[in-house]
C-alpha cells in the first residue's frame, strides 16, 4: 500500500539523487496526458516542496503547454537497483526562461547549449510505493544523441524554427472522436 505525505523526506532526497532517469506526466483541460522518459543529470531539489529541471528541445513541448494551463504534472522515480521503490511527485509548475541566472545556478558546471527552458516544479503530495514488479535494470550510460542534436540546432540557428513548428501540440480530437 502506498504512502502519502505533503513534502519530500531526506530518504526521498536521496532515493531521487541516485536515479539515472524519471517521468513526468502532465494535462490540461481534460487532454490527453503527456508522459515523457527523461534522462541526463538535468533535476535538482531546491526545498522539501520545490524541485527544478533543465529541459531540452526535443518532441512538442507539451509539459510547457499544460503548465501554462494551469494542468497537472507529475514526476515518478523507480529504483531499478537495490531495494524496490516508486515515488511519485504530484506538482504545479512553472516555465522558467533558459538565460534565467537563479535557475542556471543550480547546475553548476553544466553546458546549457541546446537546452529549451527549467521546468520549476512545486510538490503538494508525495506518493511512496513498494515497487516489487518494476524489474531490475543496469545502467551502462547516458545517450548523448539529443543534446547533441540540440547544440547542433543552436549553433545552426534551426532550434528556434524547430520549437515554432513543433512546439504546439497536435490536436488529437479528430482521433478520439473516431475511435471512442
Amino acid at each position: 500500500m502506498g504512502k502519502r505525505y505533503d513534502s519530500l523526506s531526506e530518504e526521498d532526497k536521496e532515493f531521487i539523487k541516485k536515479q539515472k532517469m524519471f517521468f513526468i506526466a502532465s494535462s490540461s483541460d481534460g487532454g490527453e496526458v503527456n508522459l515523457s522518459p527523461r534522462g541526463y543529470d538535468v533535476f535538482r531539489i531546491l526545498s522539501d516542496n520545490e524541485v527544478i529541471f533543465l529541459d531540452y528541445v526535443g518532441s512538442g513541448n507539451r509539459t510547457a503547454r499544460d503548465i501554462n494551463a494551469d494542468g497537472e504534472v507529475t514526476i515518478v522515480f523507480c529504483a531499478y537497483e537495490g531495494n524496490a521503490k516508486i515515488l511519485r511527485l504530484f506538482c504545479k509548475g512553472e516555465v522558467v526562461d533558459k538565460e534565467n541566472a537563479q535557475a542556471r545556478s543550480y547546475f553548476e558546471g553544466t553546458n546549457f547549449e541546446g537546452m529549451r527552458q527549467f521546468i520549476k516544479l512545486r510538490i503538494y503530495c508525495v506518493e511512496s510505493s513498494c515497487g516489487m514488479s518494476v524489474p531490475f535494470y543496469e545502467y551502462k550510460g547516458d545517450r548523448d544523441t539529443l543534446k547533441e542534436w540540440c547544440i547542433d540546432g543552436e549553433r545552426k540557428g534551426k532550434n528556434k524554427a524547430y520549437q515554432e513548428k513543433n512546439g504546439t501540440p497536435p490536436d488529437l480530437s479528430e482521433f478520439r472522436e473516431k475511435n471512442l
